[in-house]
């Protein structure tokens, strides 16, 4: 019995991690068409990026570039470190170097996301993007809120582009 007592008091204790938001929804694709879109440098421009290059491996990066112009491994580079996946299911990933104009200097060095699929059938998937270790700080929130649009649009973006790839049988 104290045993179970200490055990409640410990799970009381200690902080919960959990994720600092969500951005998940449906695609009109197969699990294995949405994992190209994180693990394969033409699939990571679906995601809004203008040119990408991916090792994808655990300790691998993801570099990714906004501008048509730049050029990889300029200055507004933005990298990602793969931390961990599992093949077609998850990913984890954060961010290894930004962009130099990136304007949240602190709050992304405690930062991680993880990119869950999960297959809903009839060549249907469900994205889980959790982004998690922003603080309550001024600069945290503030970054916290420029990701939340950007995975939202990002999210929309997918959506739009599987629904023109695999168009819904009509009824």
């Amino acid at each position: 019995m104290a045993r179970i007592i200490f055990l409640m008091l410990l799970a009381v204790a200690m902080p919960q991690e959990q994720p600092s938001f969500v951005s998940e929804g449906d695609l009109n694709a197969p699990v294995a068409d949405v994992w190209k879109v994180w693990t394969t440098s033409d699939g990571y421009k679906w995601l809004g990026v203008a040119k990408a290059d991916i090792d994808f491996r655990v300790g691998g990066l993801i570099r990714a570039h906004y501008g048509a112009t730049g050029e990889l491994g300029d200055d507004n580079t933005i990298e990602n470190l793969i931390m961990a996946y599992e093949p077609q299911r998850m990913i984890a990933i954060r961010i290894n170097k930004p962009p130099k104009s990136f304007p949240y200097k602190e709050a992304w060095k405690r930062t991680w996301t993880v990119i869950t699929l999960s297959d809903l059938g009839n060549n249907r998937t469900h994205l889980r993007v959790a982004s998690m270790g922003f603080g309550n700080d001024e600069e945290s929130v503030a970054m916290k809120a420029f990701f939340e649009r950007g995975n939202e649009t990002t999210l929309k973006k997918l959506q739009e582009h599987f629904d023109s790839v695999n168009p819904k049988p009509r009824p």
